[in-house]
């Protein structure tokens, strides 16, 4: 075998040697971007999604591996309005000037509380706390109206038969006047150190945690908080 041969042969070893290498660090390159892709919109999605419940699971799936490399990626939500609960869509600006845009797709499970009735509940039965239980669960399932905090339904009427363990939505419920214009009522005022009651006359009618006018006996007049029956209160 000549000298030559034998250079060509170690010249094509060491070339396809110096190849596989070079594929190798790319392979490896191209899979680093990718992990801190994906990283960068989990964290993302979970910053914008976290106060919705008490956990919050996520799924980044990966783009398509043709794709590539996205340098310095800076996740966004395309509608600003968008519902971060199922499958969502985010956009991600790649390049220093952020030139370069793709979208990806991830699945947002947020778990959190909503309001249900301990009981089941005939139409016109007025709710008070003791009828009401928070319950866990995924928020996706649950209807857009739902409510999840007890007192947005304390002192409203329940509209149509309430199941036990059903999430209470808007459409279910109705306010009522606990307060009607020209009634007594009986105001609490409150603050740092002194609590004071008084009484007056109702000027508007409200519902439970509306705002209404009052004037007192002395013929002052002040804002007040619906609180029950009759019943308003003044935080100071």
């Amino acid at each position: 075998m000549s000298c030559t041969t034998l250079a060509l042969r170690w010249s094509l070893s060491l070339l396809a040697c110096l190849l596989g290498l070079a594929l190798a660090l790319s392979a490896e390159a191209n899979s680093t971007a990718q992990t801190e892709l994906t990283d960068r919109v989990n964290a993302f999605l979970y910053e914008q999604s976290q106060s919705l419940g008490s956990e919050v699971h996520i799924e980044v799936h990966p783009p398509s591996a043709h794709l590539p490399a996205c340098i310095d990626p800076q996740p966004f939500l395309p509608h600003a309005n968008a519902t971060l609960n199922g499958r969502v869509s985010v956009g991600v600006r790649c390049g220093d000037q952020g030139g370069q845009v793709r979208y990806m797709q991830a699945t947002v499970t947020v778990i959190g509380e909503y309001v249900t009735v301990r009981r089941d509940l005939a139409p016109g039965t007025i709710l008070d706390a003791g009828m009401l239980e928070l319950r866990e669960a995924s928020m996706g399932r649950m209807p857009r109206d739902v409510i999840t905090d007890m007192s947005q339904a304390v002192g409203q009427q329940a509209a149509r038969p309430l199941r036990e363990g059903m999430p209470l939505t808007s459409q279910l419920l109705r306010e009522i006047y606990l307060v009607e214009r020209g009634a007594r009522v009986r105001i609490e005022a409150s603050g740092s150190g002194f609590s004071i009651s008084r009484e007056g006359e109702a000027l508007d009618s409200g519902a439970m945690g509306s705002e209404v006018r009052v004037r007192l006996d002395n013929r002052d007049m002040l804002r007040a908080r619906v609180s029950g029956h009759n019943r308003l209160e003044v935080i100071y």
